[in-house]
């Protein structure tokens, strides 16, 4: 699945436009794909979005001028999707306190691109150095490489019976005066859509532990293991502000990371220039234990042609036989082998999406 903004279609150093959609026209209403439902989970569920880090990572030097920490992954949650959402009412506006823009929605996530562990297998430094610290028994999903993985928490009091849509949005500008054609940088965003229907259910209440609390398990599988500071981070009792003001206020902050900030100018368009973002870590992280191990099945891949990348949705259960089903809205964009784009996927429990 491929959706860039601004598209390759305009000036490199047009900008994000105010009426660019936050999601892909095939991805614009809560509809799925024949034969994968949607992903069921109960309030306050941990779930991981794992994608291929397609040589961002392990391959810095073939894209110059591109933020150290491989860019920012943010996921924005709402109750209240509307098909003519747009990137700039949503992105750097909705916040983790639900006080941002029109109020709709909030803030889940924001991590660097750049987990600390994924790699892709080749023969450069920081695949080798990881290949050897990180590794894993391949799997039907990655094989021999380890994905990169956002790890959020959905709210504790998102209502049940009803999909909660979530907005994943990779933030992956170009510096200013690295290319020479490109004096200015350039901004390069992509965005995924996808639904979750939220449920009360036993089974997936005991995912998370008899408190609800979630701890990482050490010495797990890393090819289903969660990352562990970013577990740590989603004991902050993330909740739906009421809009009203009232109760309901979010403990919930995400992580801090030095950014320039971006405003629209008359016109409606974003600056392209970007200041580098922080280095994301590249050894090993400490963190409390998480509670539950998962065990991938097996996963299908939704459309194959030569351009663009397709998500390929699975789904983890911790400890149990019962499986609920994949889903994604519609995901019938080319997919590619080339290392320019990340297919994002997302699981359950420990995501895949």
């Amino acid at each position: 699945m491929t959706y860039l903004l601004p598209p390759n279609t305009r000036p490199a150093d047009s900008g994000i436009s105010k009426s660019d959609k936050i999601c892909k026209e095939t991805q614009r209403s809560p509809e799925q794909t024949e034969g994968s439902p949607r992903l069921k989970a109960n309030p306050g569920a941990a779930i991981a979005l794992r994608f291929q880090e397609n040589g961002h990572v392990t391959l810095p030097e073939s894209q110059p001028g591109k933020p150290d920490n491989r860019g920012d992954v943010y996921v924005y949650g709402t109750t209240d999707p509307r098909p003519d959402d747009t990137l700039l009412s949503i992105h750097k506006v909705w916040n983790s306190d639900g006080t941002g823009g029109d109020r709709r929605g909030i803030l889940l996530s924001r991590q660097n691109f750049d987990d600390g562990r994924c790699y892709q297998i080749n023969d450069k430094p920081i695949s080798k150095e990881r290949q050897k610290k990180f590794a894993h028994k391949p799997n039907e999903l990655m094989g021999a490489d380890l994905w990169c993985q956002q790890d959020i928490a959905l709210p504790k009091n998102v209502p049940i019976d009803k999909p909660y849509t979530l907005y994943w949005v990779w933030d992956w500008p170009t510096a200013p005066n690295v290319d020479s054609g490109l004096p200015k940088g350039k901004a390069e965003i992509y965005t995924t859509c996808m639904d979750v229907d939220i449920v009360k259910d036993r089974i997936f209440q005991n995912l998370n532990g008899g408190d609800g609390k979630k701890e990482y398990v050490k010495d797990q599988p890393l090819e289903n293991a969660a990352i562990p500071s970013q577990i740590a981070e989603l004991n902050n009792g993330l909740v739906i502000p009421d809009k009203s003001g009232g109760a309901g206020k979010s403990t919930f902050k995400t992580v801090a990371r030095p950014s320039t900030k971006v405003t629209q100018d008359s016109q409606g368009l974003m600056p392209t220039g970007a200041s580098r973002l922080s280095t994301a870590p590249s050894g090993s992280i400490t963190a409390p234990p998480f509670s539950n191990t998962t065990a991938p099945f097996s996963s299908r891949r939704m459309s194959n042609s030569g351009t663009g990348t397709v998500p390929t949705v699975t789904q983890t259960m911790a400890q149990l036989d019962e499986v609920d089903g994949k889903s994604q809205r519609d995901r019938n964009a080319p997919q590619s082998s080339s290392p320019r784009l990340p297919a994002v996927q997302r699981v359950r429990r420990f995501i895949v999406w």
